[in-house]
């Protein structure tokens, strides 16, 4: 008789749980994320305001050279603080003072709110009342010796791109586009007033839905790619269908693109992942669409707009494609996948 198993989130999962699918107002998490991930880099424990107001607000001003508009708020008074030191007009050691008085307001209690309430597991503890800062705990300590601890800051800074880059553009949601620069592995938005904007490596867009793993055989990856177990892009659909009447379906969509280890993405080849598989390119589809600007829009362009209608489309073309390959792989599992 087959028993359900139960999932033990890993110390990435609660992580990626915050970047990717916390509540996102302004883009103040991310600045915190990468700033956490930086001071624990550097073996600090105790940090004060003035210490994380200096990489917190380094981060957004960067950023605002990028995409002005960081937040759905018309006006905030310390991102003009910040655009103001971008232009000069405020010095560092002004800039970090007042980082440490007006950045911090909401962001420090809101960062493990994901969904109803906060995550299980902290990174820091909130001491500004009593020691006037926060104390990061042995979770993250704990995560830097983990092998997925080396994809965490180009997945923060991939997904604070994406969330950027939609509210720069002002654009309605239904007209928001990503696409794939195949040749350079970028995603992109074209737009009549804005022509192409390069957005984020693909690669990194999509790891920390993938949960660091293969697609295919669940062997962890990264996206480093002179590291140990480099992501390939892979066609989830063979890109070679293409070339054999495949209709009017865009395989190079975001849809059928999944990240694989070097392994998998050789003895793939050009036949048709089994049908478990399909529906773990549903599952990862959906985690996407769950995790909202922009890549939401773009996936249910390409695949329907109802949970029902994406899992017809992906039926259907599974089903075109076996027709016309014949062939089908199913890997073996070098790991017990985690989704």
């Amino acid at each position: 008789m087959h028993r359900f198993a139960e999932t033990r989130p890993r110390l990435e999962d609660y992580w990626r749980s915050v970047i990717l699918f916390g509540r996102n107002v302004a883009t103040f998490k991310f600045a915190l994320g990468a700033s956490l991930l930086e001071l624990s880099d550097l073996g600090m424990e105790f940090v004060t305001l003035e210490d994380l107001a200096s990489p917190f607000s380094r981060h957004l001003c960067e950023h605002l050279k990028l995409a002005d508009r960081q937040g759905t708020s018309p006006r905030s008074r310390f991102l003009d603080t910040c655009r103001a030191h971008n232009r000069g007009e405020v010095s560092t050691d002004e800039l970090v003072t007042i980082t440490a008085r007006m950045g911090f307001v909401n962001v420090i209690d809101a960062f493990h709110v994901v969904g109803p309430g906060p995550v299980p597991v902290r990174f820091y503890v909130d001491e500004r009342k009593t020691k006037g800062g926060i104390r990061l705990t042995e979770n993250l300590e704990r995560l830097r010796e983990r092998f997925q601890y080396q994809n965490l800051p180009h997945e923060v800074e991939a997904r604070w791109r994406l969330v950027e880059t939609a509210w720069d553009l002002n654009m309605p949601r239904h007209a928001l586009a990503v696409d794939v620069d195949e040749a350079n592995r970028i995603l992109v938005v074209h737009t009549h007033e804005h022509g192409r904007r390069d957005i984020t490596g693909c690669r990194e867009a999509l790891n920390g839905y993938q949960k660091g793993t293969c697609f295919y055989c669940s062997a962890p990856i990264t996206t480093d790619q002179q590291g140990l177990r480099p992501a390939h892009v892979d066609h989830f659909l063979p890109h070679t269908l293409k070339t054999q009447g495949f209709g009017r379906r865009n395989l190079d969509g975001i849809w059928n693109l999944v990240l694989a280890c070097v392994d998998c993405n050789l003895k793939k080849s050009a036949r048709v992942p089994a049908l478990p598989l399909l529906e773990r390119l549903h599952t990862r589809n959906e985690f996407l669409i769950s995790s909202h600007h922009p890549l939401r829009e773009t996936l249910m362009s390409q695949t329907g707009t109802t949970e029902f209608e994406r899992r017809a489309y992906l039926q259907q073309t599974h089903a075109d494609a076996t027709m016309l390959l014949i062939h089908q792989w199913q890997p073996t599992l070098e790991e017990e996948p985690t989704w």
